[in-house]
């Protein structure tokens, strides 16, 4: 009895140790530090520039709905003001993460981030501080030209001062921030532009490096990493599954023409609640969303995700 009371002693003892340990190692890791490259992108003050950002910020690259923490779509058709202040509180399974204030403000927004600053963050995923972007915004091969766009938008804007609360991690979460979020960069050479006409080679491009089409409707992991089959759906956000957007007859828009697919985009959201961000979409012009629809006939068929 007396070496079974010594056995279990030491064996509580090691676990302490190892839970202790590995408290250390995950707090340790919470601020990692990472470099990556400055882009060579200067904000332009040309108002055609900066047009073609605002087109990207509210339409497809839909930054809007995200970085801002009312109801923009309702401010918008009302012709009232939108800013990119912050505070939209993503409820996930690793805690709360709150969209960042990307005003000029210098307090609390991005007005003492240089240009080159801001595009690694979005190409490179890596904060101005060192510390890896959580991957919500795949704009990695966005071409020079459209990060130089959205960039001189964002410096257009009146600066708003919105102090936006520290993310707020689960056990979990800073498990995964502590081993999985790291940096993710382009696939090679971003292009300095691209071609903007309805083809499926500039839907490839919208899809994947502007609309983000592709974060919600391919099988992600907690940490960002793509799972699943590209475009066949199985992601549940915000009580919603996304849907199989391949050609396969599983998929939902596998039997709707080019004009259905822009008469959907047209009526913006129908179902109250929607994580789609159906309106910034809809803003998309009748080329770009031919482009998107062209694009997705490519995609390799997918059988819908079983659901569990």
């Amino acid at each position: 009895m007396r070496r079974l009371k010594k056995i279990l002693k030491w064996t509580g003892i090691a676990l302490l140790l190892l839970v202790a340990t590995i408290v250390l190692v995950v707090l340790c890791r919470q601020n990692l530090h990472y470099s990556a490259p400055y882009p060579d992108i200067t904000a332009s003050t040309d108002s055609t520039v900066i047009e073609r950002g605002k087109h990207l910020v509210f339409g497809p690259a839909h930054c809007i709905n995200c970085h801002n923490n009312s109801n923009p779509d309702s401010l918008i058709e009302k012709g009232l003001p939108v800013s990119l202040s912050g505070g939209f509180a993503f409820r996930l399974p690793v805690g709360t993460i709150y969209s960042r204030n990307i005003t000029p403000d210098k307090e609390t927004g991005i007005g003492n981030f240089t240009d080159s600053q801001i595009a690694r963050a979005l190409r490179y995923g890596v904060h101005p501080d060192g510390t890896a972007v959580y991957d919500f915004m795949p704009f990695h091969n966005m071409s020079d030209e459209d990060l130089r766009a959205v960039i001189s938008y964002l410096r257009s804007q009146k600066p708003v001062s919105n102090p936006v609360p520290s993310h707020e991690l689960n056990t979990m979460g800073h498990l995964v921030k502590a081993f999985l979020i790291k940096p993710v960069g382009p696939e090679g050479t971003p292009p300095a532009s691209v071609k903007e006409d309805s083809t499926a080679a500039y839907g490839k491009y919208l899809a994947l490096s502007v609309a983000e089409c592709s974060s919600c409707h391919t099988k992600r992991d907690l940490s960002g990493a793509y799972l699943g089959e590209p475009f066949a759906g199985g992601n549940e956000i915000e009580g919603y599954m996304t849907p199989n957007l391949t050609p396969d007859s599983s998929g939902r828009i596998a039997r709707w023409t080019q004009q259905d697919f822009i008469a959907r985009f047209r009526k913006g959201r129908l179902v109250p609640g929607s994580p789609m961000p159906w309106n910034a979409f809809g803003r998309m012009s009748d080329t770009e969303l031919k482009a998107i629809y062209n694009y997705l006939r490519t995609v390799k068929p997918a059988k819908t995700p079983t659901l569990h």
